[in-house]
């Protein structure tokens, strides 16, 4: 059972569960007779049968599609290409790859031996950047912009190769571009810096207190959010710096998406997604999250679909559902007790496959019917 709540600090408590529906309706915008036409496999719809398993043999960091072929950054330092020619393994980083950040046919790694490197649509990868130490974090940012850090240096190079550095107050755990203009949210022990590497003034800074891991912005630039050391997620308005805690989580959440329209985060750490609103200028103080996907396993990761309103859910046993916001209704894409925890999952960028991969080097991608 999870307790999930919203607080605007240091009070106001939203909650509530949701049944979790076993009939499917049309859950990815196809033919409603084709979908409820699938196979099913304990009590699902499924696309197991859809299912191309990869032996990545290492752990799977991140998974995603470059061009037409998926990619798999793997803890031995190596990328994993797999398409339609076959799989290519590039030696990336002497050492594991310890941090990625995608978009749209672009892969960023940071790797255990202090260099930065870029995958643009294809399987060479071009160098970016150093840092003493291992890469903690990297973003992706407007107009080919990359930032990274190592320990509490942050670097941020702009589409034209310009590289400005900030100096946080402590060790930097996480980055993220605003969706608009040239600023880097940087996540730390108690806060978030919000910088703007073309300015020489000071950064704006949020303060909570605690350690903050993970920071995403709102698609709409009006909130910064941050994943915690703690159970929790803490969130800030911008306009005026309003918090919001989001709490009650069982497990640690590392892992967290928007929706496609910008509507919904969801998140793992619980045995179902949990889904906040952000419709509305308040975000989700006072409203009660969704929940989908609830199973007797932890979600470890989500990813939500680049065009409609479902998000794939990762659990700790291998399994994979494709949930539907709406109403909840579920496909299974992969069965419970294949392998270890989902560790990565990534749609390519009109949503018809889905690549994945687990702490135990197992990995594959999904493919949606068509039509």
């Amino acid at each position: 059972m999870i307790d999930v709540r919203v607080e605007r600090a240091p009070a106001c408590e939203a909650g509530g569960r949701t049944c979790m529906p076993l009939a499917l309706q049309n859950l990815i915008i196809t033919g409603r007779a084709r979908l409820m036409s699938m196979p099913t496999d304990a009590g699902y719809p499924s696309l197991t049968d859809r299912l191309t398993p990869v032996e990545a043999g290492a752990y799977v960091v991140a998974a995603t599609f470059l061009g037409g072929a998926a990619a798999f950054a793997l803890g031995d330092g190596a990328v994993l290409f797999v398409g339609d020619e076959g799989e290519l393994r590039v030696p990336a980083h002497d050492g594991g790859v310890v941090s990625t950040a995608v978009a749209p046919n672009l892969l960023v790694t940071g790797g255990d031996d202090g260099k930065v490197l870029k995958f643009a649509a294809g399987d060479t990868p071009e160098p970016v950047g150093e840092a003493k130490g291992w890469i903690d974090a990297v973003a992706i940012g407007p107009d080919g912009a990359v930032a990274w850090s190592a320990g509490k240096k942050v670097f941020a190079r702009d589409g034209k190769g310009d590289v400005r550095t900030f100096e946080s107050p402590s060790a930097v755990r996480g980055l993220a571009f605003a969706p608009k203009g040239y600023q880097l949210a940087v996540a730390r022990y108690n806060g978030v810096s919000l910088w703007f590497p073309r300015t020489e003034g000071a950064p704006k800074e949020l303060t909570w207190k605690g350690s903050h891991i993970d920071v995403v912005f709102a698609p709409d630039g009006k909130f910064v959010v941050t994943t915690m050391q703690e159970n929790a997620l803490h969130g800030w308005r911008l306009s005026d710096g309003a918090h919001m805690r989001m709490t009650g989580y069982p497990g640690k959440v590392r892992s967290v998406d928007w929706t496609a329209d910008g509507k919904w985060l969801a998140s793992a750490g619980a045995d179902a997604a949990v889904v906040w609103p952000f419709q509305s200028k308040d975000g989700p103080m006072g409203k009660a999250p969704k929940e989908l996907g609830i199973r007797p396993a932890r979600v470890s990761r989500v990813a939500a679909h680049p065009k409609a309103p479902v998000v794939a859910l990762g659990y700790e046993d291998g399994c994979i559902l494709l949930a539907r916001l709406s109403d909840g209704a579920e496909i299974l894409g992969r069965n419970p007790g294949e392998g270890g925890p989902i560790t990565a999952l990534g749609w390519d960028r009109i949503g018809s496959r889905i690549a994945f991969g687990t702490e135990d080097g197992k990995a594959g991608i999904v493919a949606l019917p068509e039509g």
